[in-house]
């Protein structure tokens, strides 16, 4: 009986510690989104900066949906600023949204490079960055999202050849690259996808 107090002590102990850890997830998330806050210079709406604030629970800002998921804990992801004429950088924060499913930025001005830090973002299966003013290489980091089904990255100002790292991809349903400043002609073919029942990649 003496054991008790004790073990009752080590369960409570583990259960703030549980509760803490969540707490921290999700405060992560949210200090990645209000860097992202951070990165715009201009918000025509003011749909950020009437929103997203830390009086307001972050799966509740515009935009951002969150789900349970490892050990039924709330973590952002999806994330949707299309059509919002947000004109800013992508931060490399984003890159700790560890559960991120979707993200959208379409039809900003969105500038600046792509990041190496959002090849953390395992759980990707859909990247629309299509009409913004992003520029550099299509990042080879790409080739890493295994998960990745939807990628649009049309009508910006990627420069350079298309990474043989995209072939990696096959999840790869649909893919859009054009209206960009690209070097050389390629033909994409994925298995299991839109393009072709061939197991074949050329880039």
């Amino acid at each position: 009986m003496a054991r008790t107090p004790f073990l009752l002590c080590v369960i409570s102990f583990l259960v703030l510690l549980h509760v803490a850890a969540a707490e921290t997830n999700i405060h992560t998330d949210q200090s990645s989104l209000l860097a992202l806050k951070s990165s715009v210079t201009y918000d025509p709406e003011n749909t950020l900066a009437n929103n997203w604030s830390n009086s307001t629970f972050v799966c509740n800002w515009t935009g951002v949906t969150c789900g349970l998921v490892h050990h039924n804990r709330l973590r952002v992801e999806s994330l949707n600023l299309s059509f919002m004429g947000l004109v800013g950088t992508i931060p490399p924060h984003l890159g700790n949204l560890s559960f991120l499913v979707n993200i959208s930025a379409r039809n900003n001005k969105f500038y600046g490079i792509l990041t190496n830090e959002l090849s953390r973002l395992s759980q990707l299966k859909y990247i629309n960055f299509g009409s913004n003013d992003l520029t550099g290489k299509i990042p080879s980091w790409l080739g890493l999202l295994s998960k990745l089904a939807k990628l649009f990255l049309q009508s910006n100002r990627f420069s350079g050849s298309i990474p043989t790292s995209i072939c990696n991809l096959t999840s790869l349903e649909i893919i859009n690259l054009s209206e960009n400043q690209l070097s050389g002609e390629y033909i994409l073919t994925l298995t299991k996808s839109k393009f072709s029942e061939n197991n074949i990649c050329y880039v």
